[in-house]
């Protein structure tokens, strides 16, 4: 596997936000947002062998672990990974950008998926065949740049997310889109969302990495 970092910090984001884990943040990307904070990602990093970074995951007091990037899965070494952290018996989150398939990843990995907007950029790389793999512990997650976005996602969650629990999150782009007007809107329009600031970026400087 090529890692770009392992760190023990806060969960920024999800309906685990605010509680200790260990990330794992794996090289590559394949998508260009323009709103990245994890540019870095994309070539840097170091190959490590699964036993290796388990052993370096057990030196920290957490049975938490998300696996993120860049892209984790554009690696074919996640799926025995997680699999590999489940058995150690870990809870493990996968922070997926939801343009890679979804199938073969077992039903207890909470995945957290992005649905990329229009004005990511990336609009249209969501893979619509990855609806039928969210099971109700799996968050979607869609990062809102101004109130174009908020409509396009609004009408994508009532079109498309099944009604089987999957929780929807609604964030704005740091710094680009008021978090006020963001929850008006979600509250003007009764929307069951769950709007989520980036809290790691409240802790520390925008930017700063390992956390």
């Amino acid at each position: 596997m090529k890692v770009n970092e392992i760190f023990f910090s806060i969960q920024g984001e999800s309906t685990y936000a605010g509680l200790p884990f260990v990330f794992v943040r794996l090289s590559g990307c394949n998508l260009r947002c323009n709103y990245c904070d994890t540019e870095y990602v994309r070539d840097e990093g170091i190959e490590m062998t699964m036993d290796a970074v388990l052993e370096k995951l057990c030196k920290f007091p957490c049975k938490r672990v998300e696996i993120t990037g860049g892209e984790p899965l554009l690696q074919d070494e996640t799926f025995p990974f997680a699999e590999l952290l489940l058995n150690a018996g870990y809870k493990v989150l996968l922070e997926t950008n939801g343009s890679r398939l979804l199938k073969g990843l077992d039903r207890e990995i909470v995945k957290v998926v992005d649905v990329k907007t229009p004005e990511s950029g990336c609009g249209g790389s969501f893979l619509m065949e990855n609806l039928k793999y969210l099971n109700p512990q799996d968050e979607v997650k869609f990062v809102i740049g101004g109130i174009e976005d908020y409509r396009w996602s609004k009408m994508f969650v009532e079109d498309n997310i099944p009604g089987n629990g999957v929780k929807v999150l609604f964030s704005p782009v740091f710094g680009r889109f008021s978090s006020e007007e963001l929850v008006s809107l979600i509250l003007k329009d009764g929307l069951d969302v769950r709007f989520q600031l980036q809290l790691h970026k409240v802790v520390w400087e925008d930017g700063k990495r390992g956390v």
